[in-house]
């Protein structure tokens, strides 16, 4: 069993930046991919981030260019950077991972089998 524990949201003004960190414990050595998600209020869930085990990287185009996700395999932690932040980021953000198989599209909710609780980010203009 994986279990993953972000932090790093809050309040911030458009502009801003924020970094999310995402802890995971338990069964991670066969981790293939992991990814950031998010969901505003009335929304669907949706890709931001994903980082493959050869450490490449995806992004949904609406944060290209702002946002990096990055991980630290000796601490077991994804992390995404987030600058130049607009209102329309303001959502829950989720990390997740998927153990026991590469990822297909790491922006695709569906590949995943290991959600954390999520935390909240919220820009204002």
């Amino acid at each position: 069993q994986v279990q993953l524990v972000e932090s790093g949201g809050g309040s911030v003004q458009a502009g801003g930046s924020l970094r999310l960190s995402c802890v995971a414990s338990g069964y991670t050595y066969s981790t293939y991919c992991r990814g950031w998600f998010r969901q505003a209020p009335g929304k669907e869930r949706e890709g931001v981030a994903g980082i493959d085990n050869e450490a490449g990287t995806t992004y949904a185009d609406s944060v290209k260019g702002r946002f990096t996700i990055s991980r630290d395999n000796a601490k077991n932690t994804l992390y995404l950077q987030m600058d130049s932040l607009k209102p329309e980021d303001t959502a829950m953000y989720y990390c997740a991972v998927k153990v026991g198989g590469y990822c297909d599209d790491s922006l695709d909710r569906s590949e995943y089998n290991f959600w954390g609780q999520g935390t909240q980010v919220t820009v204002s203009s």
